[in-house]
């Protein structure tokens, strides 16, 4: 049996927190490989409905859960979450968690950067969740982060923040924000200190003994793949790699490790935030969509923006971030709908294209093409077979499979755990 990478195949927000809670019942270890606080999963078990950012889906399954380097951990937000869930009934400890020791830590300065930038921006904001996320990788490529191991050394911890501190209160400095003091951030960190070394260690061993020993392992991805820093509508992006490949190097695991790679998109289109959105809808029926499908964020609670199905854009989600299978989630929220579209391709200043383009102003003056379909007056909300699912639900979800140059093996007609139409086993690879 294969192990299974999960990745958004759009702008996030697509719903593979349920996906993940579902593969991860017949998993053995779920790894979060990039990504931070800034991003969400939502999953509804039973009555209760957990709300994640750091902590990896598998923990609410009792499965093993491991936080991997390529994740930039904010001490004091996964302290929070532990005690959020162990509020909810869910055990956590270092015998279900595990953290690999040379994450990089967010601290509270990163957050201050990263929201003084943003004012400092006025209306070209990026949109960041202001949680720090983009000034953590900073410090990670240019080798001053404060990593989890750190501190375990106070003489190391001490010596690395005299660097950060130049670097970061000159910035601060510069944008008229507060700066920060050392022995606080030091006395800071030496308190969280014992509270978080339990969960340290080498990841990458319990990977490699896991592989030996024919564990299934989950890979868990945030955001998506149009947020991937190298192949999404750059600068309106994250700070990581999204795309499947980074679920090796974010982890340890060998690249050949990864296995099947499970894109999720919803059957229609969101996104969070600033950005060029092509199939955007600013008229009643995008009004509709994020009402039926109550688009707002997990981590900040904003609207999402609404839109058709981009399927020239998860198209090229599926060739950079390597998806072998896609999972459509809330086709549901499409009921009733009298007629459906789907975008094909793009109009950028005359021309007729088939990718989105990576420069700026390009991707801003992009045109959707659409496709029109009929809708479908059933329902589809809780189907667990193909026979339930009205025939023109059907032909929208071959059609898609068509353009984007990839199978639907997975269809999700509901926030509910069982509520879904498996056609091919992710772990079978």
């Amino acid at each position: 049996m294969a192990n299974v990478a999960v990745i958004g195949a759009q702008w996030g927000d697509e719903g593979k927190g349920k996906v993940v809670d579902w593969l991860a019942s017949r998993a053995d270890i779920v790894v979060r490989f990039q990504g931070g606080h800034n991003a969400g999963h939502t999953l509804v078990v039973g009555n209760e409905t957990y709300k994640l950012s750091l902590l990896p889906s598998g923990v609410v399954r009792g499965k093993l859960g491991i936080i991997g380097n390529g994740v930039v951990l904010d001490p004091e937000a996964l302290l929070s979450e532990i005690a959020r869930v162990t509020a909810q009934g869910l055990k956590v400890s270092p015998d279900n968690l595990r953290i690999a020791e040379n994450v990089p830590l967010i601290l509270p300065l990163h957050p201050a950067l990263d929201k003084a930038r943003e004012a400092a921006r006025g209306e070209d904001k990026i949109g960041t969740t202001g949680r720090g996320i983009g000034p953590a990788y900073e410090d990670k490529v240019g080798r001053r982060a404060i990593r989890l191991c750190d501190l375990a050394e106070p003489e190391t911890l001490s010596a690395k923040l005299d660097e950060l501190l130049l670097h970061h209160n000159a910035l601060l400095r510069g944008l008229g924000a507060p700066e920060f003091a050392k022995q606080e951030l030091l006395d800071g960190l030496l308190a969280l200190a014992p509270q978080l070394l339990p969960y340290a260690e080498p990841v990458w061993e319990r990977l490699s003994d896991a592989r030996s020993t024919g564990k299934r392992v989950l890979f868990e991805g945030a955001q998506a793949v149009m947020l991937d820093v190298d192949h999404g509508t750059y600068p309106y992006v994250t700070s990581s790699n999204t795309v499947a490949g980074n679920a090796a190097a974010g982890s340890g695991a060998g690249p050949d490790a990864i296995g099947f790679v499970l894109g999720i998109a919803k059957a229609y289109a969101t996104r969070v935030g600033s950005g060029p959105f092509p199939s955007e809808l600013f008229d009643e029926t995008g009004r509709l969509l994020g009402e039926r499908g109550r688009e707002f964020g997990t981590v900040t609670g904003r609207p999402r923006r609404c839109g058709w199905f981009d399927a020239c854009m998860v198209r090229q989600a599926v060739k950079v971030g390597g998806i072998n299978g896609l999972v459509l989630t809330k086709l549901d929220v499409l009921d009733g709908l009298p007629e459906l579209k789907i975008c094909t391709g793009y109009r950028i200043n005359g021309e007729t294209v088939k990718r989105l383009p990576a420069a700026f102003r390009a991707q801003a003056a992009a045109e959707p093409i659409f496709e029109t379909m009929s809708g479908w007056a059933g329902s589809t909300r809780g189907a667990r077979s193909y026979a339930e699912l009205p025939a023109e639900a059907v032909k929208y979800v071959r059609r898609i499979e068509e353009l984007v140059e990839a199978p639907i093996v997975l269809l999700s007609t509901s926030p509910e755990r069982d509520d879904t139409i498996m056609m091919r086993d992710p772990f079978a690879g």
